[in-house]
């Protein structure tokens, strides 16, 4: 009896081990996403702080300030890594952005405007 019960508490807890192995590799390994929205910062999200300037030059001031660029898609907010000359020249423009998300990061693989 103790031997089976000592036996089963061994199995649940290798069983418990193995999923949250495999949780964790599933939040680290990224996944290829397209996602449609407007390039703006981290910091500002939807709604740039300077209502005196276009958002493109509060983005900009934001990122030199060392905010990362980001891309907005509804509410979400995605923090973009990479690519950042080009992410530049779209500042407050509708883009897509192919990439790896991980969470809510996308390292950036590819940028284009929205026609």
């Amino acid at each position: 009896m103790k031997t089976m019960f000592s036996t089963k508490a061994i199995l649940v807890l290798a069983s418990t081990a193995l999923l949250g192995t495999v949780s964790i590799l599933a939040q680290t390994s990224g996944a290829q996403k397209t996602l449609t929205g407007v390039v703006s910062d981290a910091m500002c999200g939807q709604t740039h702080m300077m209502k005196d300037k276009p958002d493109a030059e509060c983005l900009r001031y934001c990122v030199k300030q060392g905010t990362k660029y980001a891309l907005v898609v509804g509410k979400t907010v995605y923090t973009l890594e990479g690519h950042e000359a080009e992410l530049d020249k779209y500042a407050a423009q509708k883009v897509t952005v192919k990439g790896t998300l991980k969470g809510e990061t996308v390292t950036v693989e590819s940028v284009s405007p929205i026609k």
